[in-house]
């Protein structure tokens, strides 16, 4: 779909007088798509949990070393990296509604594709596939969001779409090994597969893209100024790839690399981390599994709240992302790099709940971020860079991780050691060098 055009003509105050109330009314469907994009995030989260669930019944049933586990466990996040740089740009052209759709279609048939996997290189090239088709979620809920939302009004709803993927890491644990329990590995993946079907129905139906009458009442003198300046320019827009000679680019990358690093290394061994090395069984690790992603939920939430105080109160719309990110990244690795040390497993249990809190709080932040730097035809773009050095670091994580478990005979120390150093690493990355560049240069 392509992308209206607002022009100032169409921006005149009888325009915006006009029906103002009916106009009010009919904006509230963006509150609706919002509540669809957290449900489609629950799903999406749900699918790439189904392998984390299963990790210790798949070694069994194929053979496989923590090594090769975590070779699989990766094998969704480095072609989701890849594919995030296509998608982004796919986003921006065709718009959310038919990127969406087909991703959510083609996700869910690979999930159940993958039930009928029979060894480790047909499940490896399942997770593959899933990887790719996941890949447009969040630049479409990007752009979304900055069709429906005004700059000062992006870090609620953003971050309430983020809470998606969190509710279903809280969810994945119990939900997902009591279906593993009933119906083996295979149903699992069945199930939620079946799952995105209905998603993808549900929002071709009810999905559409604001007006431009809609998009004025919205945006205000932000959407008319935006209209003028890109009707008043004579200057080329930049092309996608241009981005990448810019510094904000290269450390956004980084930063959101050293972030989800750390964040993988949860989603993808804590389940194995509570059975092997706490002791606890299938069933206990399904419930402890999901504290630390209840308290992610929470972290999600407040991030976006903060930023948003932030801003009500005059700081920059930068500023106000910057400061979540950099604070939770952190808060994240002072409590994570105890955990190497922690012989309490009560006490273990509370830093990583508190840590998986803080590093979720910056999640909604950096799409937010993207939006607020990006030129107006570039948010998915800009968003889907930034998630590729994301996922760079989350497939990273469960192959460092394995290797790292195999050396040490399944001690986890080292595993939290580098993941709060890698916090660190991203946390300074967004403070020291991600800037509002656009500010500068008409300074």
């Amino acid at each position: 779909m392509a992308e209206q055009t607002l022009t100032p003509e169409s921006l005149t105050p009888e325009s915006l007088d006009r029906d103002e109330s009916a106009l009010r009314k009919s904006i509230r469907i963006r509150w609706v798509l919002v509540a669809l994009l957290v449900i489609g995030g629950v799903v999406n989260y749900l699918d790439r949990a189904t392998l984390s669930i299963a990790n210790t019944t798949v070694a069994d049933e194929f053979g496989l070393s923590s090594t090769e586990m975590g070779l699989l466990l990766a094998a969704f996040s480095w072609p989701y990296a890849i594919a995030n740089l296509p998608a982004g740009y796919l986003v921006d052209r065709f718009g959310p509604k038919k990127m969406y759709a087909w991703a959510a279609g083609l996700w869910s048939l690979v999930s159940m594709i993958g039930a009928a996997a029979t060894s480790f290189g047909t499940l490896y090239a399942a997770r593959v596939a899933l990887g790719v088709a996941e890949s447009p979620f969040f630049t479409a809920g990007l752009k979304v969001n900055e069709r429906w939302f005004n700059k000062e009004e992006r870090a609620l709803p953003i971050s309430i779409v983020n809470t998606g993927s969190q509710i279903a890491n809280a969810l994945a644990p119990p939900l997902l090994t009591g279906l593993l329990i009933t119906f083996g590995w295979r149903g699992m993946f069945l199930a939620v597969g079946a799952l995105g079907l209905v998603i993808v129905l549900v929002w071709l139906r009810i999905y559409r893209d604001p007006t431009l009458r809609e998009e004025a009442l919205i945006k205000g003198a932000e959407a008319a100024e935006a209209a003028a300046a890109a009707k008043a320019s004579d200057q080329p827009q930049a092309s996608w790839g241009q981005m990448f000679r810019q510094k904000n680019t290269w450390f956004m990358v980084l930063g959101a690399f050293g972030i989800f690093y750390t964040v993988w290394v949860y989603l993808t061994w804590l389940p194995s981390y509570l059975q092997t090395s706490r002791g606890f069984s299938l069933a206990d690790t399904g419930w402890l599994s999901s504290l630390p992603y209840l308290c992610g939920i929470a972290g999600v939430l407040a991030g976006g709240w903060l930023s948003g105080r932030l801003i009500r109160k005059g700081h920059s719309a930068v500023t106000s992302r910057k400061v979540p990110i950099v604070g939770g990244a952190a808060l994240a690795a002072l409590a994570v790099i105890p955990v190497a040390y922690v012989d309490s497993t009560p006490l273990a249990i509370a830093l990583l709940s508190v840590g998986y809190f803080a590093a979720q709080a910056p999640m909604g932040c950096l799409w937010t971020l993207a939006g607020d730097i990006a030129e107006k035809h570039q948010v998915a773009s800009l968003g889907a860079i930034q998630n590729f050095g994301g996922f760079l670091g989350a497939a990273a994580a469960p192959v460092v991780s394995g290797a790292i478990l195999d050396a040490t005979g399944n001690n986890y120390s080292l595993v939290f050691l580098i993941g709060g150093a890698l916090l660190i690493v991203g946390g300074l990355s967004y403070l020291l060098f991600v800037k509002d560049r656009r500010q500068a240069v008409a300074a």
